[in-house]
């Protein structure tokens, strides 16, 4: 059988065409977003889409509004061409590819209009917390905030990214109008911050939550482990062990979080790693526990080189 070969759509009026026009035929449309540089973890979203809708559509999109001037816009990785190629791949195909190349160009600013939207973004002065599209001056002034969720975890060191991530995702529900989309359980603050923000706003959209894939060696699959060396990649996978060690300790009757956390903390710095955050909380508010007594999830953000990473396990009791 060959393979299928998606449309390709850049402006999002067009895509909203597509989409409508599909839907008068009484097609159902699942959303895979993605920022691109596409992995095996990323396939198996889109399979696990097929599972849900008739008709796939695959998001690319590096979006600037998650970033902020200090963070790594500029540099992450893309391959649109190898993107293509593996999402025809995946059995059945992918029905079409969402590339816009600016979100948030409203033509405010004539002088940035053709401005590359992933050149580095620099820090504004003061004590104001901003992304790379306020800095650029794009007159973007709406944001999406689902206040509790996105406070701890990633959002401690990362003050700008999950209003990014929620505004971004309001954006293309709205453009693509799926009835499903899946996200990946690696990014797990965000999918449970997708999950409340579709339930708070009344989006008639199904949010699936797809299993995290890993290399044979245990690692978590993610578009910046391109910029691990192999010592830092090797050193990489205490994340891993730890979080294994821990659900192990779990089964075994351990249910003191601290002493959970310790062990976790010192064997990623052992191997070189410098922790963001050991964090056990409870699966759906996210909050931190002292003792397991519920269904909670192990989060861990560790840095080994330039590189930041971030995985989890659940631990269901």
């Amino acid at each position: 059988m060959a393979a299928k070969t998606p449309v390709i759509i850049t402006d999002k009026d067009e895509m909203r065409k597509w989409s409508r026009k599909m839907r008068s035929q009484g097609k159902t449309i699942g959303l895979v977003p993605t920022m691109g540089y596409l992995h095996q973890g990323h396939l198996s979203l889109v399979q696990e889409a097929r599972n849900h809708s008739q008709l796939i559509v695959v998001s690319i999109y590096v979006n600037p509004g998650q970033f902020s001037p200090s963070e790594d816009l500029s540099t992450y990785p893309s391959d649109f061409g190898g993107d293509i190629l593996k999402l025809k791949s995946v059995p059945g195909g992918v029905d079409a590819v969402f590339c816009p190349k600016n979100l948030y160009d409203y033509n405010y600013n004539k002088k940035q209009k053709n401005k590359n939207e992933n050149e580095n973004c620099v820090a504004v002065g003061g004590d104001r917390v901003v992304s790379c599209v306020e800095e650029k001056g794009s007159g973007h002034e709406t944001w999406v905030r689902v206040e509790r969720l996105e406070k701890g975890l990633c959002g401690k060191s990362r003050p700008v990214f999950f209003r990014g991530v929620a505004t971004i995702v309001t954006k293309l529900f709205n453009i693509v109008d799926p009835d499903v989309a899946v996200f990946g359980k690696k990014d797990y603050q965000q999918w449970r911050i997708i999950q409340r923000m579709v339930r708070d706003l009344d989006f008639a959209i199904e949010i699936v939550g797809s299993e995290i894939m890993r290399d044979s060696d245990g690692l978590a699959l993610s578009s910046r482990n391109v910029h691990l060396s192999p010592e830092e990649r090797e050193k990489a996978l205490s994340i891993s062990k730890s979080l294994l060690k821990a659900k192990s300790a779990v089964e075994e009757g351990q249910i003191k979080c601290g002493e959970l956390k310790d062990l976790a903390v010192q064997k990623i710095t052992q191997a070189g790693g410098r922790i963001d955050y050991a964090e056990i909380v409870d699966q759906e508010s996210l909050e931190a526990v002292e003792e397991i007594k519920n269904p909670v999830v192990f989060c861990i953000a560790a840095w080994f080189g330039k590189v930041r990473l971030i995985d989890n396990m659940e631990i269901n009791i």
